[in-house]
Formats: structure tokens, C-alpha cells, sequence
């Protein structure tokens, strides 16, 4: 089959599209035949390197993926070949107390498609059945691909860790991305009053559509002077959290009285500073979240059927162009996802 391939750890032109062996599938797994895969920018990370990660060389990347079924191994029953699927991105080993539990997003052998295994960036995935879930409605592939990565983040985070209730505010860093267009839509859903970040006006607009009550252009204006002003001083609840240095004290200073800020990641640097009288004189919560749990994904999923969440994409590449579509995303020019189709 073909792919993209990273040999080792670089810049975009490492990327190479070649020929790689097919995938062989074992008795609980299915085949599938890649339709449309998303980036995120934890494909970025990988191609970069992480410190104290090592990854085994050729490596595929891709997290978010949708497409047919080909074939399945002999104990598979939940899905057959022909069913339209998107990937859950998470694999467990669905027997220990944390998956039995339903947070498989914890279980010690977990690994997320693309990263820690092979990913979706080739014409063929293999997984286990249990992360093939049904397209939800008439949803295309490219928006299946779309969805699962970044809404399910957004849902673990404000949903599961902050437990957002109607009526209250919350701030969302980086509107253009897909965790912040996702988190955006899914505080909406729960009646959540929504302040939005973004660089430049066009994704300030591209954010109030997605339904940001207020929208602040963080490069013109202090993000935490405006959210206590858009609050009468007060602050807001929740703020969601997953760029790291370049925002993390004034998050914390966005914030009211028993606030919670919920991080998911850290793209500006992982070294930020906490001063600790904020923390315990204002009573605020600082929650880590990780990825979610499949029964998350499925939650999240109902509400496309319904239309009242909905697939936010920037552009479609053919996967030969992946070194394009992973500069679009290190240069910050897209609103949303960026799609590869094979």
C-alpha cells in the first residue's frame, strides 16, 4: 500500500510517500480501508521528536481516521466488511480496572493511533474492533476524520473534568484549532456563555459562527483583563487550557473564585509558573485531562446525527500532500481541521 512515512525525526520534508507492507490483521481486529485522515498537532510532535520518546523508524502518523471496512478477523461481531467507520483514536487493553471501569483513557497499555502505533496517513489501517465506531448520519469522510481526536478531548475536558453547567462562562484558547473549534460547540450545547481567542479577525468571525458570544483578538488585547471585564471583574468558570507558557498565568488570572482551569496540552512550552496564592486564596481547581474514553466518543457523537454539533474543516489534501498540510497547521493559517484523502 502506499503512505507516508517518517524515518526519522525533522522538519516537513522528512515526510515521504512510498510503498509500505500491507497490514496484517489478528483475530479481534479489523482492516480498514482509509478514506479521509485529520492532522493534529500531536502528528507535529511526533515528526519533531519528543524528549524521552523513542519511536520505532519507519513510523505512520495520523490520529483522526474514517473509512470502510475491508475485511475482519474471526472473532470480530460488532462491525463487517462494507460498514462505514471512523477510528476512536484510543487503544486499551479493555481488561483492567480502569478500562472495566470506563476510563480506558487511563489504562497503563494505552495508546493513541498514530503515536505510540501506526497511524492513518496510508491507504489501510489495522485496529481493534472496539475502536470502529459507525459514521454517525450521512456524515462524509472527511468530516467522519474530523471529529473524533479533538471533540473527544473537548468533551473529557469540560464535560467529564470541569463539569460545565448551563449558565456558566467559559474562556477558549485558540479558536482555530481543532480542540478550541470543538470546546467552542460543545460548551455552547450545555448553555455556556463562550469567550473566544484568536489571532486575527477572520477567525474571530469564523468563531462567533460557531456560536462565540464574545471574541477577543489576543494579539490587540490582555485576554484576562477583557475576560474580568466581559464579567463585571468577576471572571470566568472555566477556562480550556492547551497552549501552555504563552497563556497559562493569565488563564489563571482569567479566572473567578472556585474557577477551573482544564489543560490538555502545552504547544507554546511546558514550563509554566503557578503562584500558589492565587490557587488556594481563590479556591481555584487546576484539572488535567488526557484524551477521553470511548463511551465519551460516543456520547459526543449523537449530537451530529442531530446537527448540533458539526465537523469544522479548513481544506482537503491528497495524502501525497502532507508536508503541505503540516506546514498549514506549524504556520497557524487554517481555522479548524486540515484533511488528508488518499
Amino acid at each position: 500500500m502506499r503512505a507516508v512515512v517518517i524515518s526519522e525525526h525533522g522538519g516537513t520534508d522528512i515526510l515521504k510517500y512510498t510503498d509500505v507492507p500491507d497490514p496484517e490483521i489478528g483475530p479481534g481486529e479489523v482492516l480498514i480501508e482509509v478514506k479521509a485522515c485529520a492532522l493534529n498537532h500531536l502528528d507535529l510532535w511526533v515528526r519533531r521528536g519528543l524528549p524521552g520518546i523513542e519511536f520505532k523508524f519507519p513510523h505512520i502518523l495520523g490520529c483522526d481516521v474514517s473509512g470502510v471496512v475491508q475485511s475482519v478477523g474471526e472473532t470480530v461481531k460488532n462491525v463487517k466488511p462494507k460498514d462505514r467507520v471512523l477510528v476512536s483514536p484510543g487503544v486499551s487493553c479493555m481488561q483492567c480496572e480502569q478500562c472495566l471501569s470506563g476510563q480506558d483513557n487511563l489504562c497503563r497499555a494505552y495508546q493513541i493511533v498514530g503515536y505510540a502505533r501506526l497511524g492513518g496517513y496510508a491507504e489501510y489501517l489495522k485496529i481493534p474492533s472496539v475502536n470502529a465506531l459507525p459514521i454517525p448520519g450521512n456524515l462524509g469522510y472527511e468530516e467522519a476524520a474530523a471529529i473524533p481526536l479533538v471533540f473527544l478531548t473537548a468533551w473529557h475536558m469540560l464535560i467529564s473534568r470541569a463539569k460545565l453547567r448551563a449558565g456558566e462562562t467559559v474562556l477558549v484558547h485558540a479558536a482555530g484549532s481543532g480542540v478550541g473549534s470543538a470546546a467552542i460547540q460543545i460548551a455552547k450545547l450545555f448553555r455556556a456563555r463562550v469567550f473566544a481567542t484568536a489571532s486575527t479577525e477572520a477567525k474571530l468571525a469564523k468563531a462567533r459562527e460557531l456560536g462565540a458570544d464574545e471574541v477577543i483578538n489576543y494579539t490587540e488585547k490582555d485576554f484576562a483583563v477583557e475576560a474580568r471585564r466581559l464579567t463585571s471583574k468577576r471572571g470566568v468558570d472555566v477556562v480550556v487550557e492547551h497552549t501552555g507558557v504563552a497563556t497559562w498565568e493569565k488563564s489563571i488570572l482569567s479566572l473567578s473564585t472556585n474557577g477551573r482551569v482544564v489543560t490538555c496540552g502545552a504547544t507554546t512550552g511546558y514550563q509554566a509558573q503557578l503562584d500558589l496564592r492565587h490557587l488556594f486564596a481563590r479556591h481555584l481547581n487546576v484539572l488535567g485531562s488526557y484524551m477521553g474514553a470511548k463511551h465519551e466518543l460516543l456520547e459526543a457523537l449523537k449530537f451530529f446525527r442531530t446537527g448540533q454539533l458539526r465537523a469544522v474543516i479548513d481544506r482537503v489534501l491528497p495524502l501525497q500532500e502532507a508536508a503541505a498540510a503540516h506546514q498549514a497547521l506549524e504556520d497557524r493559517n487554517q481555522f479548524g481541521k486540515v484533511v488528508l484523502t488518499p
